[in-house]
């Protein structure tokens, strides 16, 4: 038994031994006048024969062949026989075909009608690739069905843009590389502090996006860090190494504002001034200056230029520096992280606030709630954000700022998360918070007694 192709038929025995091929037992092979019958099988063949159905097209296997064994070839292909002409039906010596003998072929009939297709066969079966998630009845060989298919992949109008076209779109809004004031400018300057005396809610942060997403779209900003770490400097890439002039001088010896300022590199419209190490003892020596509480504000009154907003970034604490901040600002945005410890001391906080309200700054009011580090897969992060609604009602921004790595990966590099990647989520949410404060100083008055 040979794996050629062919096999040798038991029954015949002698050196003029024809080999006899599978293909030859193929149910429905054309009979020798062209037309297609059953055929009729030796009952004794090997029902292995039955195994391999020819493939129309296909090649046929190849495999090495001894050498004293002349190849099979078809005395037809030589003879110029038609392409779509059908196959000889071979035919047994001595008359019963159920009785087996030596198979040999026959002349070849008439050539078969050429049929128009719509599709010509491929060279080869392997050639045919069926995508994987073709449905059944529209492969290779199949019917066309009767209702179009139209593949998972193939886009249609009904969706939305690919991810990374959204992303792009969102990358240019937030950019805003035409220049254009694209947010409102309110009729004065809007001072606001950010404010809490928890750390770790993200007053840095807020206070850093929210002044570079306004300042790209058109408005005019100063950041005063009034944090002796200075980690707002840092996420705007400002020195503020030691012997740098910082906002301790202005607090301590009266020197002017604009002085100290320096422009932000990359964002236009947009200053800061940084704080060094020396502001930590800030607030020992204020204990003995006259009017310390104002110190800060009377240094922002005299600044010469017009700025549209004002941030203060605070430390986490409620000392002379924050008090400072409070008398200076006519608003307070409260960042406040969804978590239990948040809420816990938010009630000091406010009463502070209303303390300062009372004495030192009766145009001073909570105006922004801001929700920070948001993880919508807890349940905790629910909670905290419905009692934050119902305590404060509309003070609190529709725009809440998820848990980002790349918000927390920008100050690395000395950038805010809206240039370090302004097509993420952190940088979407912030861009949607400044963009909400921005129409709010605008509908309301910016200061109300409350």
């Amino acid at each position: 038994m040979h794996d050629d192709g062919r096999y040798d038929d038991p029954r015949v025995t002698g050196p003029e031994a024809d080999p006899v091929s599978r293909e030859t037992d193929y149910q429905g092979w054309p009979v020798g006048d062209g037309s297609r019958g059953p055929a009729t099988t030796p009952p004794d063949c090997d029902p292995l024969v039955h195994r391999d159905v020819p493939v129309a097209g296909a090649a046929r296997p190849t495999s090495s062949v001894p050498a004293n064994v002349p190849p099979a070839r078809d005395p037809h292909e030589a003879a110029g026989r038609p392409a779509n002409a059908s196959s000889p039906r071979p035919t047994p010596v001595g008359g019963n075909a159920a009785v087996p003998g030596r198979y040999e072929p026959q002349p070849p009939g008439p050539a078969v009608p050429e049929q128009a297709t719509p599709q010509a066969a491929p060279d080869r079966v392997a050639d045919v690739v069926v995508p994987f998630d073709t449905p059944p009845g529209t492969g290779y060989g199949a019917e066309p069905a009767a209702s179009t298919y139209v593949s998972r992949e193939t886009p249609t109008r009904e969706e939305d843009d690919p991810p990374l076209a959204m992303e792009a779109m969102r990358a240019v809004q937030i950019l805003n590389p035409s220049g254009e004031v694209t947010m409102p400018r309110p009729a004065r300057t809007r001072v606001m502090c950010v404010a809490n005396q928890k750390g770790g809610v993200g007053k840095t942060t807020t206070t850093v996006n929210l002044a570079v997403a306004l300042a790209l779209h058109g408005n005019r900003v100063l950041v005063v860090d009034l944090d002796p770490q200075g980690n707002a400097s840092t996420g705007l890439n400002v020195p503020h190494h030691t012997g740098v002039p910082d906002v301790y001088d202005c607090l301590i010896d009266s020197v002017p504002l604009e002085e100290v300022a320096q422009a932000v590199e990359g964002i236009p419209n947009l200053w800061c001034v940084p704080a060094t190490i020396d502001l930590a003892g800030a607030e020992i020596e204020l204990v003995s200056v006259v009017a310390r509480e104002s110190r800060l504000a009377r240094a922002i009154a005299a600044y010469p230029g017009h700025f549209d907003y004002v941030f203060i970034d605070c430390p986490p604490s409620l000392g002379l520096l924050t008090v400072n901040a409070l008398v200076a600002a006519q608003e307070v945005l409260i960042p406040i992280q969804c978590e239990y410890y948040a809420l816990e001391g938010l009630n000091q906080l406010i009463n502070n606030i209303n303390l300062v309200r009372q004495h030192l700054n009766p145009r001073l009011e909570v105006s922004t709630i801001l929700l920070t580090m948001y993880d919508r897969r807890t349940r905790l992060a629910d909670a905290v954000e419905q009692d934050v609604r119902n305590h404060f009602g509309d003070k609190v921004l529709q725009a809440v700022i998820p848990r980002n790595v790349r918000v927390s990966e920008a100050p690395s590099y000395g950038q805010s998360v809206m240039t370090y990647d302004p097509g993420s989520r952190g940088a979407t949410s912030y861009f949607e918070a400044a963009q909400e404060i921005a129409e709010r100083g605008v509908k309301e008055p910016v200061s109300r007694n409350a």
